[in-house]
């Protein structure tokens, strides 16, 4: 993987590989099968891509991504949901919440999302994901377009004051350190293909919410051949 800056150690810039830490084989070769991406998408009627839904803990991810998944669901389109929380039970429950562990957190995510893309699926991944190289990364494994970034934009003011998990609590407490928006970064993103804001202070509903998505994926082709 391709070195990134991770903050000082002991006085020394701290590179982090994009990568696992299981030595690399040479001995590795890509197999092609005669059925690809196009076949699948032919016969589910849709186009694999991955939507990627952003933003503070509390913003309403989880909620967005499960209801999207319904409403494709009901209109016959195949869609599968990543979960930030679901996943750290299994595939990456190995890892905390360094700077380090989240990198390696959205990587194994993205591949993931992107095998399931390349399998026709709609597959909603749903990540605070708060560093903007680390989506980059994600995106660039999708070039084709198919890479959509929705943004979650609430005020951590919002988003605390929600607080569903008692997250925010615990981290004015001092109990949860390195927490996203209070004592560790959010980047927002720069150049994302949907942003969700809040209206007087309050969420959209998350009906409201699956609508805009679902248009735009209509609106792209990619609920259709």
């Amino acid at each position: 993987g391709r070195p990134v800056q991770c903050g000082a150690h002991r006085g020394q810039p701290r590179v982090l590989e994009m990568s696992s830490t299981v030595p690399k084989s040479s001995n590795i070769f890509w197999h092609d099968c005669p059925v690809g991406k196009t076949d699948r998408q032919n016969l589910l009627k849709q186009k694999g891509c991955v939507v990627w839904i952003t933003g503070l803990s509390g913003s309403g991810k989880s909620t967005l991504a499960c209801t999207l998944g319904r409403e494709l669901h009901t209109r016959g389109k195949l869609a599968y949901v990543l979960d930030g929380d679901n996943l750290r039970h299994g595939l990456n429950k190995d890892l905390g919440f360094a700077a380090e562990d989240r990198a390696e957190n959205i990587r194994r995510v993205g591949e993931v999302a992107k095998l399931f893309a390349d399998a026709g699926l709609v597959c909603i991944a749903s990540f605070i994901s708060p560093y903007r190289r680390d989506r980059e990364s994600c995106r660039a494994l999708l070039s084709d377009g198919s890479f959509i970034e929705v943004f979650l934009n609430m005020s951590l003011e919002l988003c605390e004051a929600r607080d569903p998990k008692g997250l925010y609590k615990l981290a004015r407490a001092g109990k949860i350190k390195g927490f996203t928006g209070i004592d560790d970064p959010y980047e927002a993103p720069l150049n994302c293909e949907i942003e969700i804001k809040e209206v007087d202070g309050v969420c959209p509903s998350p009906s409201d919410m699956a609508a805009q998505v679902i248009t735009y994926l209509e609106d792209k082709g990619f609920l259709h051949e």
